[in-house]
């Protein structure tokens, strides 16, 4: 409070110093502005003072009321010129607030007083409460609002704008969209590769040992053979499938919740798979489905790409925000580059979701991906 205290009133003096190097400076250079010739350098000079007192100011909002900034965004000239116009206006507002709120403290004193004599009637103590209280209640509205009022003044000067936040998000959003539709497409390129390369060419071994265990003349011992193959066959078929059905979408995440389906992913693993859940509350289904195939994915680059021996998960909730951790003692490598599958697809679902996707993962390893998903 003392802190914030003090920031008011370095504000107001430097209310007072903007609109005296307002007065001085428009006076100065007012009648180079006015000539075409000269300006462009009066601006530039009249500009140049009032970025700086913006920088002070930043300090002081930085300083005082622990804002932060962008530190690479600096604002243009005519941008603190601006502010430093409308923080002056506002600063001194304050500054009038806090001397009617002065001036109301001492008539308060002299009001008490006077009652203490016995020199003040019912009624018109009365009256000089019943005022008093209105002016109290409109003073602290004002400076309630000229108190919120340079917090967004500071903070549409020194960051983004609320327009250029807008664009920046509707920006996301876009690259968002194109990801995932890059990543749908990829996957199902994959699912078609995975059942033409795959399945196909089983069921067509598959027919092709009960075409040879049907044909005339088969001894049976060499029929037992192909049968007893061929069921073999189907059970890898099966199996294929499985996987394939798995990496489109588990059935488990709707029956039996995403712990179950983890599980499953750590006995399908071909490398060991330590799981820490952590998640009391019911996921949202598409946080559910994005963290499964986060840890999905990243258990299948540790144990294709990685070469990695050891493989642990953790996902835990705290305050609305999941949190999945999946770390491997791989090689290392692994990026999010590029578009499709992979980690780059699981960038564009996670922040499709308004979340956010980071691999660590330096030559030699270990790798860490961790991916961070709203929940409300």
């Amino acid at each position: 409070m003392g802190r914030a205290a003090a920031g008011v009133i370095l504000g107001c003096i430097g209310a007072a110093a903007g609109l005296g190097y307002l007065a001085v400076a428009g006076t100065a250079l007012g009648p180079f502005l006015l000539v075409p010739r000269t300006r462009s350098q009066a601006r530039r000079a009249l500009t140049t003072g009032a970025r700086r007192l913006s920088a002070l100011d930043r300090r002081r909002r930085t300083t005082f009321f622990g804002d932060r900034f962008p530190a690479l965004y600096t604002p243009d000239g005519a941008r603190a010129l601006r502010y430093l116009a409308a923080r002056t206006y506002a600063g001194l507002l304050t500054a009038v607030v806090l001397a009617l709120f002065a001036l109301g403290a001492v008539l308060a004193a002299v009001l008490a007083a006077a009652l203490a004599r016995g020199g003040v009637g019912v009624l018109e103590l009365l009256g000089q409460t019943a005022l008093g209280g209105i002016f109290v209640f409109l003073g602290v509205q004002g400076f309630r609002s000229l108190y919120a009022l340079d917090a967004r003044l500071a903070r549409d000067t020194f960051g983004p704008s609320e327009r250029e936040r807008l664009q920046q998000r509707i920006d996301e959003l876009a690259a968002g969209r194109a990801a995932i539709v890059h990543a749908v497409d990829a996957e199902r390129r994959r699912i078609e590769r995975d059942l033409h390369d795959g399945l196909q060419q089983r069921l067509v071994a598959l027919a092709m040992l009960l075409g040879r265990a049907r044909r005339p003349g088969r001894a049976p011992e060499q029929a037992a053979a192909l049968l007893r193959q061929a069921h073999e066959e189907s059970g890898a078929v099966l199996t294929e499938l499985r996987e394939v059905a798995w990496r489109v979408y588990p059935s488990a995440l709707d029956g039996l919740g995403l712990r179950e389906a983890l599980g499953g992913v750590a006995e399908r693993s071909p490398v060991p798979l330590r799981l820490a859940y952590d998640v009391r509350d019911p996921l949202p289904a598409p946080v559910g489905a994005a963290a499964y195939f986060v840890v999905s994915e990243a258990v299948t680059n540790a144990a294709k790409h990685a070469q990695a021996d050891t493989v642990i998960a953790q996902l835990s909730l705290h305050e609305g925000l999941l949190t999945v951790s999946v770390r491997d003692d791989g090689r290392g490598g692994a990026t999010t580059a590029g578009t499709g599958t992979g980690l780059a697809g699981l960038r564009g679902r996670v922040e499709a979701l308004d979340g956010r996707l980071s691999v660590t993962s330096p030559l030699g390893g270990p790798t860490v991906v961790t991916a961070e998903l709203p929940c409300a």
